[in-house]
């Protein structure tokens, strides 16, 4: 068994108000790890929209999802935050002592003065393929995510959804598959039109195949899949060989094991005390998405506030025997070494 990472800072959350929950942190001091169920950095924004303009971040005009994140995780880089990704915090509990322990679903766990709780709206679990008993295919022959593209070498592939993993894994595999059949449920895509494209391209020359419609079953020979029915948009059902199937259907956010984590919920948000951010729990602070109080606006420059003040608070229950300082980072000595900055001259 390993031991536990004692720790003054966990962040439940990798997404954009996570990340600056650790610059916040940083500033002040205070090391955090954070815990993410996705196995990437940038929470929703990189999952949902990392190629959509965001225009309301102070100071950029325009960034996408993805460059919102990449430029975040520069911004934290001087305080060496410890990542844990592709996994979900299961439990929370207050120790004796006033500490908190969490323990994941890979069975990691930590003991912590603090937590943030920056899941944004919740854990987010792929949407799967509803057929009964399809589950059992689960990681054998049924995949939500690549995590190995090299074990599809050779194999029959049919693939479900319209977004852009979908296009970009069935092009992907064009050529290194045995072969390729795309189903999406009507013929558009969220996907970048070069990709579609080529995707229509790849299909006059019999490269690959698509195919508009629903899965209706699936067909069981030696325990293993060995086809996948599709209704078409007229009526006719498709057998279609496969040796595995990838499913794309976007990810749903689930509040999960929160639920059960004694905080008081309201419609699926954690309630905070305004002038901290800290939740009904000594030590643990909500910012972003995930909680809620009178005139909440869920907005990323709300939650880049709420990360600051929760800091802020954090730093005094962390610390009560000092005068927490409210310093600038234009004239700081302090947070200029902080940052691995030069202290510039005034004159």
């Amino acid at each position: 068994m390993q031991q536990p990472i004692e720790t003054d800072a966990v962040i439940i959350g990798a997404g954009p108000v996570g990340l600056f929950q650790v610059f916040e942190l940083g500033l002040l001091e205070i090391k955090a790890h954070v815990i993410d169920s996705l196995p990437l950095p940038g929470g929703q924004c990189v999952e949902l929209y990392p190629d959509k303009p965001i225009y309301d971040i102070p100071a950029i005009p325009v960034c996408t999802g993805q460059e919102l994140t990449n430029n975040l995780l520069k911004q934290i880089e001087p305080f060496n935050a410890q990542f844990h990704l592709g996994q979900e915090v299961i439990s929370l509990e207050q120790q004796e002592d006033g500490r908190l322990k969490l323990v994941t679903s890979l069975g990691k766990e930590f003991i912590s003065r603090t937590v943030f709780i920056a899941a944004g709206v919740g854990a987010f679990q792929p949407r799967t393929l509803k057929l009964d008993g399809i589950e059992a295919f689960e990681g054998k022959q049924l995949f939500y995510s690549v995590k190995d593209p090299e074990r599809f070498q050779d194999k029959r592939i049919v693939i479900f959804g319209g977004g852009d993993s979908a296009l970009d894994w069935a092009l992907h595999f064009v050529g290194k598959a045995k072969s390729v059949v795309l189903i999406h449920r009507r013929d558009d895509f969220k996907a970048a039109p070069k990709s579609i494209t080529r995707m229509r391209e790849l299909c006059a020359t019999h490269a690959m195949e698509f195919i508009v419609g629903q899965p209706t079953g699936y067909e069981v020979l030696n325990d293993r899949l060995s086809e996948v029915s599709v209704a078409d948009i007229d009526g006719n059902t498709h057998q279609i060989p496969v040796d595995d199937v990838l499913v794309f259907f976007g990810l749903s956010p689930k509040l999960g094991p929160i639920v059960d984590w004694g905080l008081e919920i309201d419609r699926k948000q954690i309630t905070v005390n305004t002038a901290t951010f800290q939740t009904g729990t000594l030590g643990i602070y909500a910012v972003g998405d995930i909680n809620i109080y009178p005139g909440k606006k869920k907005l990323i420059l709300s939650g880049f506030h709420e990360a600051a003040l929760a800091a802020f608070a954090a730093a005094e229950y962390l610390h009560p025997e000092k005068q927490i300082q409210l310093q600038y980072t234009t004239t700081s000595p302090k947070l200029h070494k902080a940052l691995g900055v030069k202290s510039p001259t005034f004159e």
